[in-house]
């Protein structure tokens, strides 16, 4: 009887420590993907990625910059069926040309679900970039 009981006890303990570490932990992003651009030019469009309901909005990052400029811009669309793809604002990316660890970074708000990508240098303005690392979270 007094291994039950100390087993008892210890499950107890565990799911006690996991509820508090579940109330306490910060709400993650629905998911993310990482990758790098190399020489790619105006009009480049990311992979696209499937972003859910419960999303907060898109976070894209762009790290170690190179190219013929100094700013890159990104722009955020969403897939539309039939229609031409929705376009959102346009992020300048230009901190991240300042070293190869320096970040820029661009903030959209959620946009509902579906299917979304990215475009550099939309428009066809600019030169080709690299991206030492890129993430999108969503």
């Amino acid at each position: 009887m007094a291994l039950r009981a100390s087993v008892r006890r210890a499950a107890v303990v565990l799911l006690s420590a996991v509820t508090i570490v579940g109330i306490f932990a910060s709400p993650a992003q629905a998911g993310s993907w990482d990758s790098s651009l190399s020489g790619v030019g105006p009009g480049f469009e990311s992979r696209r990625w499937y972003q859910p309901s419960s999303s907060t909005g898109t976070t894209i990052k762009f790290t170690g910059c190179t190219g013929g400029n100094t700013v890159v811009n990104v722009t955020l669309y969403k897939a539309v069926n039939n229609f031409p793809d929705t376009d959102y604002t346009k992020a300048a990316f230009t901190k991240c040309f300042a070293s190869p660890t320096s970040t820029s970074t661009g903030n959209w708000n959620d946009h509902g679900a579906g299917d979304y990508y990215f475009v550099v240098n939309d428009g066809g303005v600019g030169s080709t970039v690299s991206v030492r690392y890129l993430v999108v979270s969503y």
